[in-house]
C-alpha cells in the first residue's frame, strides 16, 4: 500500500477551532456548560505533512444538544449572568475555509496557516430563567431561532514526517466578527476571544494502510464583558483510527475526553466553578478522489457524548469536503543496465 505515501490527504479534522461557531451562544462557553473548543475537532491524519500550496476546506456540521429541567447553566437570556433550567439547542453551519502550505521547511518542518469562518442556523429553547443578578425570579418557555455568521477562526500548524511517524504543533483562536448579541440566546459568534495550543501525533503505515492519531491541547479563553463572565482553562484530547480497506477508502472509529481545569470566574458565574467534561466517540469513513489537477477528499464522522458533567449532552456529525494539490508522483525507477560482451 505504498500508494498511501503519496496519496495523503488533509482531514479537515486537522484544523483547529472549525466547529467551534457551531453550538448556539446560550450553550456555548463553560457558562453554559460547553467550552470555546469543540472535542473532536482533531480526528485521523492530523499530524501528517500534506503537498504545498493553496488548498480549499468545507464542512456541513449538525450538531443537536439537550440538558433536562434539573440542569442549571448561566446563559445571556437577556439578563447578563441568568441562571436557565433546561435546555434544546440545535445548530446547522457550513464551515469555509483557506489553508496555505509552505514548501520551504521551517525549523525542519512543514508550516501552514488556516483561515475559517462559517454561516450558520440556531435554534434555542430554555425551559425556565430561574434567577436574574439582582435575585428576580422569572418562568416560562423562551425560544430563538436565528441565521448569522460566525467569528473568523485562525490556525497555524508546524509538522514534521520520519517514515511512519508524523509529529505536530499548533497554534490556534478566533477573531470575533461583531454579530455576537447579548440579547439573543442565539449566536454563533463568542463574544469574547480565546487562544487554543497543543502538539500532537500521527502513526501512519502506508504498507498496512494503519492509521492513528492523538492530539491534545489547552484553551484560555478571555472574559465575555457583556456577561461579566470568564471561562476556566480547558483540557481536550482527541484520537481517531483508521484502515485503509483500498487506495481511496478508510474506515475508523474517532473520540475524545474534554476536562475542564480551573474554575469560571467573574459576577457572572452564579453557578460556581462549574467546571465540565465529556467523553465521547463514534466511527467515520473517508474517500479519496481525483479533481483536476487537484486530490479531492471526503470524510464523514459522527461522535455520540457517552458521559458529560456540567455540559449538555448529545450528539454531531460531521461532513468534510477538501480539495488541495497532488503530491508529487516518486520518479520512474530506473531500469539496470545489462552489459553484453
Amino acid at each position: 500500500m505504498d500508494y498511501i505515501r503519496h496519496r495523503k490527504p488533509i482531514l479537515i479534522a486537522g484544523l483547529c477551532t472549525i466547529a467551534l461557531i457551531a453550538l448556539p451562544r446560550t450553550a456555548l462557553a463553560d457558562a453554559s456548560g460547553v467550552s470555546f473548543w469543540l472535542p473532536g475537532t482533531f480526528g485521523s491524519l492530523a499530524a501528517t505533512p500534506v503537498a504545498p500550496g493553496w488548498a480549499y476546506e468545507t464542512i456541513y456540521l449538525h450538531l443537536q444538544q439537550s440538558a433536562g429541567a434539573g440542569k442549571n447553566f448561566v446563559t445571556t437570556n437577556g439578563i447578563p449572568g441568568s441562571v436557565t433550567s433546561g435546555l434544546n439547542a440545535r445548530a446547522d453551519a457550513l464551515v469555509e475555509g483557506v489553508t496555505y502550505t509552505w514548501a520551504t521547511p521551517i525549523l525542519g518542518g512543514q508550516a501552514g496557516f488556516t483561515m475559517l469562518a462559517a454561516p450558520g442556523n440556531l435554534g434555542v429553547g430554555i425551559g425556565a430563567s430561574l434567577t436574574g443578578p439582582l435575585g428576580n425570579t422569572v418562568s416560562g418557555v423562551k425560544t430563538d431561532n436565528r441565521t448569522t455568521v460566525s467569528d473568523v477562526f485562525y490556525q497555524g500548524t508546524l509538522k514534521w514526517n520520519q517514515g511512519v511517524n508524523n509529529e505536530m504543533i499548533y497554534v490556534a483562536g478566533n477573531i470575533p466578527s461583531g454579530t455576537y448579541d447579548v440579547n439573543r440566546l442565539a449566536n454563533l459568534s463568542f463574544g469574547f476571544t480565546a487562544v487554543d495550543a497543543g502538539a500532537g501525533y500521527t502513526y501512519l503505515d502506508p504498507k498496512t494502510g494503519h492509521e492513528f492519531s492523538i492530539v491534545g491541547g489547552l484553551t484560555y479563553s478571555g472574559p465575555n464583558n457583556a456577561l461579566q463572565y470568564q471561562n476556566g482553562i480547558d483540557a481536550h484530547l482527541d484520537w481517531a483510527a483508521s484502515q485503509f480497506i483500498s487506495k481511496d477508502v478508510l474506515v475508523g472509529v474517532a473520540g475524545y475526553y474534554f476536562q475542564q481545569l480551573t474554575d469560571d470566574t467573574g459576577l457572572g458565574a452564579k453557578l460556581g466553578g462549574f467546571r465540565g467534561m465529556a467523553v465521547g466517540v463514534g466511527p467515520q469513513i473517508g474517500f479519496l478522489f481525483p479533481v483536476g489537477d487537484y486530490q479531492g477528499y471526503l470524510n464523514i464522522k459522527g461522535y455520540a457524548d457517552l458521559e458529560v458533567q456540567n455540559r449538555p449532552q448529545g450528539w454531531s456529525t460531521w461532513v468534510t469536503f477538501a480539495i488541495q494539490p497532488k503530491a508529487p508522483e516518486p520518479p520512474p525507477t530506473a531500469a539496470p543496465i545489462v552489459r553484453k560482451y
